[in-house]
């Protein structure tokens, strides 16, 4: 029998804990009554499981289980704050919408801006990043002094791994009375997320980040948001977000945030020593190979390189089959244009086209460490070898 790649993309997806699957199964095969059908116990029972998903949740986060509207995931969640939170506003003031946004945010956030800029419904302000990813708090004090009706930055990015200031950039967002999406999907599970003590007005999660289902996530909105609905038809979670409530996966979304909180911080250390041991196999393996990213705040399992002269997708043709890595964010796949994060970063063209994701998590293994850099380094040295001899 044919053996699994060993799985080093947990950045695009995690498999689902077996203990969440279970728990998702009673909610297919038994409990499967409709949280929104009041007249029997099988409404009663999925709403109940609706409940205890959004406590979960909001135990994780330290947001509170009324604040939380279930979506199918974090590009749902985000445009729904984007998007309604413009929507508001223009009909609020008759001034345009300027919205502040990180360069290296996800497809999700940049697209959606863009899609209201081009339709005239808002500006865009750039914030300014180094080399590294990393934000000036300065500026965007600055940006949020003079007047913005948006600010979105994201707890942590897809691609480079870094760790954002959510909290310094809440309390900025606070002083001058500016709304604050952040993007937490890459974020929640992995690290400690505060949504009270951030100041954010809305936190886009997703399921499937942090060892639950595809299609299953939430935003968190603050008290007092101004936001309008973009999906109509039942008047379903408040009026904000209409549609039968896919019970399965809001159970799947809660157990696995209740698991993380129970497991994260060991699970992170663990998951943190072996990606530095595999950044030194293949720093062993091969000279010149570089980091992206911040190397002093980033996630856990995260490591972004670039081997300059090698091109990622040499790489990958030769180690599809063995390994699974990737070039860049799942959400740009099959889309032949450079990685925006890396663009973003001013990288040269060489680091660009020679990088690659790494993302580990918590089922990876030692063995799949070091047959991984294994893997990447006889995939180099045989692109050079090739590369030598034309």
């Amino acid at each position: 029998m044919k053996s699994q790649p060993i799985y080093l993309d947990y950045h695009s997806t995690t498999p689902v804990d077996p203990r969440v699957a279970n728990r998702m199964l009673h909610y297919m095969t038994t409990a499967y009554g409709n949280a929104s059908s009041i007249d029997h116990s099988y409404g009663d029972e999925a709403e109940q499981a609706i409940k205890k998903a959004a406590q979960q949740i909001a135990q994780l986060v330290n947001a509170k289980p009324k604040e939380i509207i279930f979506t199918s995931g974090a590009t749902e969640s985000i445009n729904l704050a984007i998007q309604g939170h413009i929507l508001s506003v223009n009909h609020q003031q008759s001034k345009l919408p300027i919205i502040a946004v990180s360069p290296v945010e996800h497809k999700a956030v940049l697209d959606t801006c863009q899609a209201l800029a081009k339709k005239g419904l808002s500006e865009i302000i750039y914030l300014s990043i180094d080399q590294q990813g990393r934000l000036d708090l300065g500026e965007i004090e600055q940006i949020c002094r003079s007047g913005i009706s948006l600010l979105c930055v994201m707890a942590a990015n897809n691609e480079i791994g870094n760790i954002y200031p959510i909290l310094e950039i809440g309390k900025i967002a606070q002083t001058y009375h500016i709304p604050f999406l952040c993007d937490a999907s890459q974020a929640v599970g992995k690290i400690p997320i505060n949504f009270a003590a951030s100041n954010i007005t809305y936190l886009a999660i997703s399921a499937h980040k942090l060892y639950g289902p595809k299609g299953s996530g939430a935003l968190i909105v603050r008290k007092g948001a101004q936001l309008e609905p973009i999906i109509f038809g039942g008047g379903h979670q408040k009026g904000m977000r209409s549609g039968t409530l896919n019970v399965p996966g809001i159970v799947g979304l809660g157990e696995a945030c209740e698991l993380r909180q129970l497991e994260m911080a060991k699970d992170e250390a663990k998951i943190a020593h072996l990606r530095d041991r595999l950044q030194s196999l293949l720093q062993e393996k091969i000279p010149g190979l570089v980091i992206n990213g911040d190397r002093a705040s980033r996630l856990a399992g995260n490591l972004h390189i670039s081997i300059p002269g090698i091109p990622n997708h040499a790489i990958i043709a030769r180690v599809r089959h063995q390994l699974a890595i990737s070039t860049g964010a799942a959400c740009s796949s099959g889309v032949e244009t450079p990685s925006h994060v890396l663009t973003a970063l001013g990288l040269p063209s060489e680091a660009i086209e020679g990088s690659l994701r790494i993302g580990l998590g918590k089922f990876t293994t030692e063995s799949d460490i070091i047959q991984g850099a294994e893997l990447i380094s006889n995939a180099v040295e045989q692109i050079e070898i090739i590369n030598r001899v034309s």
